[in-house]
């Protein structure tokens, strides 16, 4: 019997060496698989190389595994924002290295990686910094820069639902970089809402079939929002998130 379902988010993570390369799923806090981070945390993994929209926000979830000295390489296209201070003080300091991918090579990198594609040419990057170094072509008389896949050895990511199988269904927002992230690790940990019986979800909604899933932990309902202020003590200004970004 196919059964993918762990008990806790701590047997999720526990296999997750030192050195490891690890995609984090999420566009800042929608779709941040937290219950994971902080199993990954406590776990004691070093060294790692973290694949992310982004690097981290305020002092929880990615934020908190930076700050707790895990994190060796981060690869993500938007490093800097208000509340990333945890990335810029260690950036600062050299404590942390920093790959920056636009976010559209970014995806197209992990896509490429789970579509089994060797290479791509893009025109996104020509004439700066971040072309320095790579292999150029002029293709219908437009520059291109070639960009490689990006593979991980692990992926952790958030869902709303799945069944025993590993079949996800996402809820808005956090759809983001999960789909792509799931077929590119090598070992996909998913954290859920809930798990279903089998049949209960509809095929037609779900968008990461089980094949590309190889654990899943239901947390349940994450009640991200508490008197104005998120779980990790990241105050929100303004008017609350909907359920749909939280997740």
């Amino acid at each position: 019997m196919i059964d993918k379902t762990v008990e806790t988010a701590a047997a999720a993570v526990a296999r997750i060496p030192d050195g490891a390369t690890v995609m984090i799923g999420g566009f800042g806090r929608a779709g941040q698989p937290v219950d994971l981070i902080d199993a990954l945390i406590a776990q004691g993994a070093r060294d790692l190389v973290i694949v992310n929209n982004n690097a981290g926000n305020g002092d929880a979830g990615l934020a908190a595994l930076l700050d707790a000295g895990r994190v060796r390489r981060i690869i993500c296209s938007f490093p800097r924002q208000s509340d990333s201070w945890v990335f810029d003080r260690l950036y600062r300091a050299g404590e942390i290295e920093l790959e920056l991918v636009p976010q559209g090579n970014l995806a197209e990198r992990i896509r490429a990686a789970g579509a089994g594609v060797g290479a791509f040419f893009s025109p996104t990057g020509v004439g700066t910094q971040l072309a320095e170094g790579k292999e150029q072509r002029e293709i219908d008389g437009r520059q291109y820069v070639l960009e490689y896949p990006i593979r991980a050895d692990f992926a952790l990511l958030s869902a709303y639902r799945a069944d025993r199988w590993g079949n996800l269904v996402y809820r808005e927002t956090a759809r983001n970089f999960g789909p792509i992230m799931a077929t590119a690790a090598a070992t996909t940990v998913v954290q859920v809402d809930e798990i279903m019986p089998l049949g209960a979800l509809d095929p037609e909604a779900v968008v990461t079939p089980g094949i590309f899933v190889d654990r899943v932990v239901a947390v349940g309902e994450r009640a991200w929002l508490h008197d104005g202020e998120f779980v990790g003590g990241v105050t929100v200004e303004g008017a609350p998130l909907s359920r749909g970004e939280d997740r």
